[in-house]
Protein backbone atom coordinates (compact mmCIF):
# COMPACT_ATOMS: atom_id res chain seq x y z
CA UNK A 1 0.00 0.00 0.00
CA UNK A 2 2.86 2.33 0.84
CA UNK A 3 4.21 1.87 -2.70
CA UNK A 4 1.01 3.26 -4.16
CA UNK A 5 1.12 6.27 -1.84
CA UNK A 6 4.68 7.01 -2.97
CA UNK A 7 3.71 6.57 -6.63
CA UNK A 8 0.72 8.90 -6.22
CA UNK A 9 2.94 11.52 -4.58
CA UNK A 10 5.46 11.31 -7.42
CA UNK A 11 2.76 11.61 -10.07
CA UNK A 12 1.37 14.67 -8.34
CA UNK A 13 4.74 16.41 -8.76
CA UNK A 14 4.90 15.83 -12.51
CA UNK A 15 4.32 18.94 -14.67
CA UNK A 16 1.09 19.20 -16.62
CA UNK A 17 1.16 18.72 -20.39
CA UNK A 18 0.90 22.48 -20.98
CA UNK A 19 3.80 23.15 -18.61
CA UNK A 20 6.11 20.35 -19.81
CA UNK A 21 6.58 21.51 -23.38
CA UNK A 22 8.99 24.07 -24.81
CA UNK A 23 6.61 27.00 -24.98
CA UNK A 24 8.87 29.18 -27.10
CA UNK A 25 9.07 26.45 -29.73
CA UNK A 26 5.33 25.91 -29.66
CA UNK A 27 4.71 29.67 -30.03
CA UNK A 28 6.95 29.70 -33.08
CA UNK A 29 5.05 26.79 -34.62
CA UNK A 30 1.78 28.57 -33.85
CA UNK A 31 2.82 31.71 -35.74
CA UNK A 32 3.93 29.66 -38.75
CA UNK A 33 0.66 27.71 -38.66
CA UNK A 34 -1.35 30.92 -38.66
CA UNK A 35 0.58 32.33 -41.63
CA UNK A 36 0.49 29.15 -43.69
CA UNK A 37 -2.59 27.12 -42.80
CA UNK A 38 -5.16 29.54 -41.38
CA UNK A 39 -4.35 32.31 -43.83
CA UNK A 40 -4.91 29.93 -46.75
CA UNK A 41 -8.32 28.92 -45.37
CA UNK A 42 -9.30 32.50 -44.54
CA UNK A 43 -8.28 33.81 -47.97
CA UNK A 44 -10.37 31.10 -49.62
CA UNK A 45 -13.36 32.40 -47.60
CA UNK A 46 -12.86 35.99 -48.79
CA UNK A 47 -10.91 37.38 -45.84
CA UNK A 48 -8.58 40.23 -46.86
CA UNK A 49 -4.89 40.46 -45.88
CA UNK A 50 -5.60 43.65 -43.89
CA UNK A 51 -8.31 42.04 -41.76
CA UNK A 52 -6.20 38.92 -41.18
CA UNK A 53 -3.18 40.96 -40.14
CA UNK A 54 -5.23 43.13 -37.77
CA UNK A 55 -6.83 40.07 -36.19
CA UNK A 56 -3.55 38.37 -35.30
CA UNK A 57 -1.23 41.34 -34.77
CA UNK A 58 0.57 40.60 -31.51
CA UNK A 59 -1.57 37.54 -30.74
CA UNK A 60 0.12 34.75 -28.82
CA UNK A 61 -1.14 31.46 -27.39
CA UNK A 62 -3.26 31.67 -24.24
CA UNK A 63 -1.85 28.89 -22.06
CA UNK A 64 -4.46 29.47 -19.34
CA UNK A 65 -7.34 28.03 -21.37
CA UNK A 66 -8.73 24.58 -20.48
CA UNK A 67 -8.49 21.48 -22.66
CA UNK A 68 -5.16 22.31 -24.31
CA UNK A 69 -3.09 19.60 -25.97
CA UNK A 70 0.30 21.11 -26.87
CA UNK A 71 2.18 19.43 -29.73
CA UNK A 72 3.98 16.34 -28.49
CA UNK A 73 1.85 15.93 -25.36
CA UNK A 74 -1.08 13.75 -24.44
CA UNK A 75 -4.55 15.09 -23.65
CA UNK A 76 -5.13 15.72 -19.97
CA UNK A 77 -8.25 14.62 -18.12
CA UNK A 78 -10.02 17.89 -17.34
CA UNK A 79 -10.22 18.68 -13.64
CA UNK A 80 -13.72 20.09 -13.94
CA UNK A 81 -16.13 21.58 -16.43
CA UNK A 82 -15.91 25.37 -16.34
CA UNK A 83 -19.37 26.13 -17.71
CA UNK A 84 -21.85 27.13 -15.00
CA UNK A 85 -24.54 24.92 -16.50
CA UNK A 86 -22.46 21.85 -15.60
CA UNK A 87 -22.03 22.87 -11.99
CA UNK A 88 -24.41 22.76 -9.06
CA UNK A 89 -27.98 23.78 -10.03
CA UNK A 90 -28.24 25.42 -6.62
CA UNK A 91 -25.47 27.87 -7.51
CA UNK A 92 -26.70 28.43 -11.05
CA UNK A 93 -30.26 29.18 -9.95
CA UNK A 94 -29.66 30.55 -6.47
CA UNK A 95 -32.32 33.00 -5.38
CA UNK A 96 -30.11 36.08 -5.11
CA UNK A 97 -28.86 35.65 -8.69
CA UNK A 98 -32.34 35.03 -10.11
CA UNK A 99 -33.79 38.00 -8.20
CA UNK A 100 -31.09 40.31 -9.56
CA UNK A 101 -31.70 39.10 -13.12
CA UNK A 102 -35.46 39.62 -12.71
CA UNK A 103 -34.99 43.22 -11.57
CA UNK A 104 -32.64 43.97 -14.45
CA UNK A 105 -34.89 42.08 -16.85
CA UNK A 106 -37.92 44.20 -16.04
CA UNK A 107 -35.92 47.33 -16.72
CA UNK A 108 -34.57 45.89 -19.98
CA UNK A 109 -38.08 44.89 -21.06
CA UNK A 110 -39.44 48.36 -20.36
CA UNK A 111 -36.51 50.03 -22.08
CA UNK A 112 -36.90 47.86 -25.19
CA UNK A 113 -40.69 47.39 -25.24
CA UNK A 114 -41.16 48.56 -28.82
CA UNK A 115 -38.29 46.47 -30.16
CA UNK A 116 -39.51 43.38 -28.32
CA UNK A 117 -43.02 43.81 -29.70
CA UNK A 118 -41.77 44.32 -33.25
CA UNK A 119 -39.44 41.32 -33.09
CA UNK A 120 -42.16 39.12 -31.55
CA UNK A 121 -44.53 39.99 -34.38
CA UNK A 122 -41.91 39.12 -36.98
CA UNK A 123 -40.53 35.91 -35.43
CA UNK A 124 -43.31 34.61 -33.20
CA UNK A 125 -40.94 34.51 -30.21
CA UNK A 126 -42.43 36.26 -27.14
CA UNK A 127 -40.44 39.12 -25.70
CA UNK A 128 -40.33 37.53 -22.24
CA UNK A 129 -38.47 34.53 -23.68
CA UNK A 130 -35.89 36.75 -25.35
CA UNK A 131 -35.47 38.79 -22.17
CA UNK A 132 -34.97 35.64 -20.06
CA UNK A 133 -32.28 34.23 -22.36
CA UNK A 134 -30.48 37.56 -22.62
CA UNK A 135 -30.37 37.84 -18.83
CA UNK A 136 -29.06 34.32 -18.33
CA UNK A 137 -26.38 34.59 -21.01
CA UNK A 138 -24.80 37.92 -20.06
CA UNK A 139 -26.93 39.64 -17.40
CA UNK A 140 -28.11 42.13 -20.05
CA UNK A 141 -24.57 42.98 -21.08
CA UNK A 142 -23.29 43.50 -17.54
CA UNK A 143 -21.27 40.28 -17.42
CA UNK A 144 -17.58 40.53 -18.22
CA UNK A 145 -16.68 39.34 -21.74
CA UNK A 146 -12.93 39.90 -21.52
CA UNK A 147 -11.24 37.66 -24.09
CA UNK A 148 -9.86 38.44 -27.53
CA UNK A 149 -11.74 35.97 -29.74
CA UNK A 150 -8.80 35.52 -32.12
CA UNK A 151 -6.44 34.62 -29.30
CA UNK A 152 -8.96 32.20 -27.80
CA UNK A 153 -9.94 30.50 -31.04
CA UNK A 154 -6.41 30.61 -32.40
CA UNK A 155 -5.15 28.80 -29.31
CA UNK A 156 -7.95 26.24 -29.30
CA UNK A 157 -7.67 25.65 -33.05
CA UNK A 158 -3.96 24.99 -32.74
CA UNK A 159 -3.83 22.85 -29.62
CA UNK A 160 -7.05 21.70 -28.03
CA UNK A 161 -8.91 18.43 -27.79
CA UNK A 162 -11.53 19.84 -30.22
CA UNK A 163 -9.15 21.59 -32.59
CA UNK A 164 -11.17 20.83 -35.73
CA UNK A 165 -14.33 22.40 -34.32
CA UNK A 166 -12.57 25.55 -33.15
CA UNK A 167 -10.75 25.92 -36.47
CA UNK A 168 -14.08 26.37 -38.22
CA UNK A 169 -15.10 28.89 -35.58
CA UNK A 170 -11.84 30.79 -36.05
CA UNK A 171 -12.39 31.22 -39.79
CA UNK A 172 -15.99 32.27 -39.07
CA UNK A 173 -14.72 34.96 -36.67
CA UNK A 174 -12.44 36.30 -39.40
CA UNK A 175 -15.42 36.46 -41.76
CA UNK A 176 -17.35 38.48 -39.15
CA UNK A 177 -14.51 40.99 -38.99
CA UNK A 178 -14.30 41.09 -42.79
CA UNK A 179 -18.04 41.85 -43.02
CA UNK A 180 -17.56 44.85 -40.74
CA UNK A 181 -19.93 43.84 -37.95
CA UNK A 182 -17.11 44.69 -35.54
CA UNK A 183 -13.42 45.41 -35.91
CA UNK A 184 -10.92 42.78 -34.88
CA UNK A 185 -10.16 44.03 -31.36
CA UNK A 186 -13.86 44.68 -30.65
CA UNK A 187 -14.65 40.99 -31.08
CA UNK A 188 -14.72 40.15 -27.39
CA UNK A 189 -15.63 36.64 -26.33
CA UNK A 190 -15.84 34.18 -23.47
CA UNK A 191 -12.98 31.77 -22.74
CA UNK A 192 -14.66 29.35 -25.18
CA UNK A 193 -15.00 31.88 -28.01
CA UNK A 194 -18.69 32.78 -27.54
CA UNK A 195 -19.38 36.31 -28.73
CA UNK A 196 -21.25 39.26 -27.31
CA UNK A 197 -24.29 39.58 -25.10
CA UNK A 198 -26.19 36.53 -26.46
CA UNK A 199 -22.98 34.45 -26.42
CA UNK A 200 -23.10 33.21 -30.02
CA UNK A 201 -20.27 31.11 -31.38
CA UNK A 202 -18.99 32.72 -34.61
CA UNK A 203 -20.74 30.22 -36.90
CA UNK A 204 -24.01 30.91 -35.06
CA UNK A 205 -23.41 34.62 -35.48
CA UNK A 206 -23.04 34.22 -39.24
CA UNK A 207 -26.19 32.10 -39.39
CA UNK A 208 -28.50 33.93 -36.99
CA UNK A 209 -27.28 37.39 -35.93
CA UNK A 210 -29.75 40.08 -37.00
CA UNK A 211 -29.80 43.84 -37.44
CA UNK A 212 -32.44 45.13 -35.04
CA UNK A 213 -31.76 48.85 -35.21
CA UNK A 214 -31.52 49.26 -38.99
CA UNK A 215 -27.89 50.42 -39.22
CA UNK A 216 -26.85 47.56 -41.51
CA UNK A 217 -24.76 45.72 -38.90
CA UNK A 218 -25.47 43.02 -36.31
CA UNK A 219 -23.71 44.47 -33.28
CA UNK A 220 -24.37 41.95 -30.49
CA UNK A 221 -21.80 43.65 -28.26
CA UNK A 222 -23.29 47.13 -27.99
CA UNK A 223 -26.75 47.31 -29.62
CA UNK A 224 -29.61 46.07 -27.45
CA UNK A 225 -31.92 46.04 -30.47
CA UNK A 226 -29.48 43.79 -32.34
CA UNK A 227 -29.14 41.48 -29.33
CA UNK A 228 -32.92 41.10 -29.08
CA UNK A 229 -33.38 40.53 -32.80
CA UNK A 230 -30.54 38.00 -32.88
CA UNK A 231 -31.83 35.89 -29.98
CA UNK A 232 -35.33 35.80 -31.45
CA UNK A 233 -34.03 34.94 -34.91
CA UNK A 234 -31.91 32.12 -33.48
CA UNK A 235 -34.96 30.58 -31.81
CA UNK A 236 -37.17 31.08 -34.85
CA UNK A 237 -34.66 29.42 -37.19
CA UNK A 238 -34.18 26.52 -34.78
CA UNK A 239 -37.82 25.50 -34.60
CA UNK A 240 -39.61 27.85 -32.20
CA UNK A 241 -43.36 27.21 -32.47
CA UNK A 242 -45.39 30.46 -32.28
CA UNK A 243 -48.01 30.34 -29.56
CA UNK A 244 -46.14 27.77 -27.49
CA UNK A 245 -44.67 28.88 -24.18
CA UNK A 246 -41.30 27.91 -22.71
CA UNK A 247 -42.67 24.55 -21.50
CA UNK A 248 -45.64 22.29 -22.00
CA UNK A 249 -46.99 19.08 -20.55
CA UNK A 250 -46.24 15.84 -22.37
CA UNK A 251 -48.32 12.72 -21.81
Amino acid sequence: MRFFWILAALLATLPTAAAAVDRAAVESRFQAWLDEVIWAEARAEGVSPAVFKAAFDGVTLDWSLPGLVPPGSRPEIPKKQRQSEFGSPERYFRESVVDAIVIQGRRAAERNARTLARVAERTGVPGRIVIAIWGRESSYGNASIPYDVFRVLGTKSFMSSRAGYFRGELVAALKIAEAGHASGRQLRSSWAGALGQPQFMPTSFLAYAADGDGDGRADIWNSEADVIASIANYLKENGWVPGRDWGFEVR
